[in-house]
């Protein structure tokens, strides 16, 4: 399973945000962003158990002031069939 999170934060706070993020399991990929949001983080894991941990986690890091998570759906032709 794969959900991609968009985050943002306390502005100055965005390099501390990352490197914490980079450490949690299950996040594969994490950067900033410029516009509406700071950070995009992308979680896989083989269980829906684990994503919702991590997602919990991304969320609860310190300085994050919002979140929007998009978990991605499988049977739409995107990228995310091919991993299957």
């Amino acid at each position: 399973m794969i959900a991609y999170i968009l985050a943002t934060c306390v502005p100055g706070n965005e390099k501390e945000v990352i490197a914490k993020i980079k450490g949690l399991p299950d996040i594969v990929e994490v950067n900033g962003v410029m516009g509406r949001y700071d950070v995009f983080v992308k979680i896989q894991a083989n269980d829906a158990m684990k994503v919702d941990a991590a997602i919990s986690k991304v969320r609860n890091v310190a300085h994050i002031t919002s979140t929007v998570t998009m978990p991605a759906i499988y049977g739409q032709g995107g990228t995310v069939d091919d991993e299957k």
